[in-house]
């Protein structure tokens, strides 16, 4: 079975940034991380990136959850992750409208389902997001015996790569993941 925690807003701006260097807006990605460049028409589909990360067989699929920040009310992306098959799990923004608890969210949903749940001998955790606070994570179920894979654009931490047990760049599929 496979287990997937995906950090929208890593994923969607990193992903905005990747677009960016692909279509010659920045030079690199460092410049565009230096230069806040991002490519603003660049949006992800769900059903798309569900396909990429979960598969075709949704029998193996045990738990395949996107975290992200609660929207204003008129806001229908999430209902577009639940239809494409991700379960959501929203985080209000704290009083200075900042993403607060996701991070801490996905690390507690990804520890509880491994233990409580999951097999290390025939169960595979995987993790989309880029950010090295992710690491002790990685770590823990990896000393639990777990796998974990890490499904992200190619400027991931690189302590977090190191620390998985494999890497999928999102970034050759940049434009088969778009909207």
């Amino acid at each position: 079975m496979e287990y997937i925690y995906v950090d929208n807003s890593n994923l969607f701006i990193e992903g905005r940034r990747a677009s960016a260097v692909a279509k010659g807006m920045a030079r690199n990605i460092v410049d565009a991380m230096n230069g806040n460049i991002i490519d603003v028409s660049y949006t992800i589909d769900f059903g798309k990136l569900h396909m990429f990360v979960a598969g075709s067989d949704e029998a193996k699929i045990a738990r395949a959850a996107l975290f992200g920040s609660r929207p204003p009310p008129n806001d229908s992306i999430w209902k577009f992750a639940e239809r494409a098959g991700f379960e959501v799990i929203l985080a209000d923004r704290n009083f200075q409208n900042r993403e607060k608890k996701v991070d801490t969210g996905i690390t507690a949903a990804m520890i509880r389902d491994a233990l409580k749940f999951a097999d290390p001998r025939n169960d595979v955790i995987t993790l989309v997001a880029g950010d090295g606070d992710f690491v002790p994570a990685i770590e823990t179920l990896k000393g639990e015996g777990f796998a974990v894979d890490l499904v992200f654009w190619d400027h991931a931490s690189g302590e977090l790569k190191k620390a998985a047990s494999k890497f999928i760049s999102l970034n050759p599929h940049l434009s088969l993941l778009a909207h």
